[in-house]
């Protein structure tokens, strides 16, 4: 064999390499991981932890299960649980969160989050199943862009939810999110949002989908390559209806206009502590920044215990009346 047969054979190797990475970076971080399944039992109940581990608070409550259609018409799951506290004369709270979980989790991964809200703050909870996740519809994984717009009518659902039983108190909302959770409320934040949502706290959110796939490639993978960024990107575009550079919190940030609080660990090494700087300092609107020392991704809450609820309580008493 010559060596002009070699190249072209390396020749159209490389070429199918090329063609081939944008796909396939596509599959493996924003086509779906799990099956789709409408079923009439909760998935809580099917999330059984370890042996040694005890059961997620989440799994002991009895939650209402809700639906939602999206505006390009996915079937989309929640799990909601009225507050026992419920103000004089009514029987429900009119303080609400919405929560928010992280890539590829679940509502389970919210459960001590939303043990904090219901029990030590006396709110109703909504935790929704992301697009692409859990129970809810789609083929693909949102990162927090489309699922802006989907949290916009859980809004609305907790709004005709609670609003009729409150007898003119109106709903006071706010929205918490972790990770792509935290990317999807401070997304949702840059809408044109109703005047019950009063705050966002995020935690240990990314700046855009194009800085935190970037950063992870070089980080995890040692590709520094902008090409493969951007025809992967391209790929999302035609098969998911959204590019990694529009997919991006820090713009939406900008136009935020309810107090925000902003947490993140200060060992992240998944999502990149500077990007809290760049998110924060993006924010006109009242705000505040807990950086946590010794915390990596989405471990905050664990390390700082009593002063992140302490903090929250804080934001809260000071801009949910």
């Amino acid at each position: 064999m010559n060596l002009g047969i070699i190249a072209g054979i390396i020749l159209v190797l490389v070429l199918a390499v090329l063609r081939g990475a944008p796909e396939f970076f596509y599959v493996y971080v924003i086509k779906r991981k799990t099956p789709h399944s409408i079923n009439p039992v909760s998935r809580m109940t099917r999330n059984r932890p370890a042996a040694d581990e005890p059961p997620p608070w989440l799994t002991a409550q009895s939650c209402e299960t809700a639906d939602i259609t999206s505006h390009d018409g996915l079937r989309l799951r929640a799990h909601y649980l009225a507050s026992k506290a419920g103000s004089t004369g009514n029987a429900i709270a009119p303080y609400t969160v919405i929560l928010a979980h992280g890539y590829t989790g679940n509502v389970l991964q919210m459960s001590g989050f939303a043990r904090f809200f219901y029990e030590g703050l006396g709110y109703n909870i909504l935790l929704p199943e992301a697009r692409g996740h859990g129970d809810s519809e789609g083929t693909y994984i949102g990162m927090g862009w489309h699922d802006r717009l989907d949290y916009l009518r859980w809004i609305d659902w907790v709004k005709q939810r609670t609003g009729p039983a409150l007898g003119g108190v109106p709903p006071r909302i706010v929205l918490y999110g972790i990770s792509m959770g935290a990317a999807t409320v401070l997304m949702t934040g840059g809408e044109a949002l109703p005047p019950e949502v009063k705050a966002i706290i995020e935690d240990c959110g990314y700046t855009s989908v194009e800085d935190e796939l970037y950063y992870q490639m070089i980080s995890r993978y040692h590709l520094k390559s902008r090409w493969l960024m951007n025809a992967t990107s391209r790929v999302a575009r035609k098969r998911a209806g959204y590019s990694f550079a529009e997919a991006s919190a820090l713009e939406q940030v900008k136009k935020i206009k309810v107090p925000t609080l902003f947490i993140h660990g200060e060992e992240d090494a998944f999502v990149p502590f500077q990007m809290v700087y760049s998110l924060y300092e993006a924010c006109s609107a009242p705000k505040e920044l807990f950086a946590v020392p010794g915390a990596g991704h989405g471990g905050a809450y664990s390390v700082a215990g009593g002063e992140y609820e302490e903090r929250i309580r804080d934001f809260l008493r000071q801009w949910v009346p």
